[in-house]
């Protein structure tokens, strides 16, 4: 697993750096507010994002400090707002475009596919649009089917964007920082689920680059590629799969693109068997990309077939029951393992 002094000697600091446990709501807050204190050009616009801090809280605090001019709370206008950014953007401004619900999504897919990711190709490199869309996915908060879907896989489809899944609250500020400084549209998707989740975070300034994976655990026996709060589940699958004696390899390739296809496909060349993890919709989603990503690469090194793993293609209920069913989780996951091993 990457670590914080790893990844702080990558962008030039020396020394053991100072380490905090930072919730995933935490560490968000503070890479945007880094951000805002180093570019006067960037700014926040969103649903309840000043007096509010967004329904979540995440932002609380920011408007205190950076003012209604930079902490906009807008009208209830997905399109309009992020139009507003994508405009901002080609003007010379980094807007952060906060839409508080991943689902809403195809409110503003005309302004994000169509035109913020095609400007730069279409003006022949003349123009840029370093835009941030800030979004939610994950079920089991019992939102039931409109506010719960991880529809990341909608926008990983269209070229000229970029898109990252955070899984821990280091990975969230360095990625965000990143995508923040980014010349190109970058669609950043937190998990709702995860905002009280809390990890290490150096104190110092430290960014992680996009379209680099991270080995969360070392295995060799399976890989398991798990995207966002799948993570998470992947982990604790995978503490339960070395009881029965399986040595599981969890790989979290933190961007759905840039994809960082080389780390995929070594890891399930070293272990010979790969499961792909993830809270979208199964059918023609992330887990037929990144499967298809190791089936090719790592044909000739795999004992088993790639296995894949993800929501139920229904649309999420709000009954707790029901909801809890149509995700994977460490139970299903450390099955699949087992009869993938051959130990079911």
């Amino acid at each position: 697993m990457s670590t914080p002094s790893a990844t702080l000697s990558q962008t030039g600091h020396t020394g053991a750096p100072t380490v905090r446990e930072l919730t995933l709501a935490q560490a968000i807050r503070e890479a945007l507010a880094e951000e805002l204190r180093r570019d006067p050009t960037v700014y926040i616009m969103g649903e309840d994002v000043a007096e509010a801090g967004t329904p979540f809280k995440v932002l609380s605090g920011l408007v205190e400090e950076f003012g209604p001019q930079r902490i906009i709370d807008s009208p209830i206008s997905e399109a309009g707002i992020t139009g507003l950014g994508v405009g901002a953007a080609m003007t010379g401004m980094r807007p952060v475009v906060d839409i508080m619900f991943g689902d809403f999504l195809g409110l503003i897919m005309d302004q994000l596919a169509n035109q913020a990711a095609k400007v730069h190709y279409m003006s022949g490199g003349k123009l840029k649009v370093p835009l941030v869309v800030r979004t939610t996915l994950g079920a089991t908060r019992r939102s039931a089917a409109q506010h719960s879907q991880s529809l990341h896989a909608w926008v990983s489809h269209i070229p000229g964007l970029k898109v990252a899944l955070p899984s821990t609250p280091y990975d969230a500020k360095g990625l965000l920082k990143t995508a923040i400084r980014d010349d190109n549209p970058v669609v950043f998707f937190e998990d709702k689920m995860m905002y009280q989740l809390k990890g290490p975070v150096p104190e110092e300034e430290y960014t992680i680059p996009l379209g680099v994976a991270d080995v969360k655990r070392a295995g060799t026996d399976i890989t398991i590629v798990a995207t966002s709060s799948m993570v998470q589940v992947a982990l604790v699958a995978a503490d339960n799969l070395e009881r029965l004696g399986i040595s599981a390899e969890v790989v979290d390739p933190r961007t759905m693109f840039p994809l960082d296809k080389e780390t995929l496909i070594a890891s399930a060349q070293k272990t010979s068997r790969a499961i792909v993890v993830d809270e979208g919709y199964e059918r023609y989603g992330v887990t037929a990309e990144l499967a298809a990503v190791i089936a090719e690469g790592a044909f000739y090194s795999l004992d088993a077939p790639v296995k894949r793993m993800g929501a139920m293609d229904v649309p999420v209920p709000f009954s707790p029951v029901l909801e809890d069913q149509t995700v994977p989780t460490p139970a299903t996951v450390t099955e699949l393992a087992k009869t993938l091993c051959g130990r079911a």
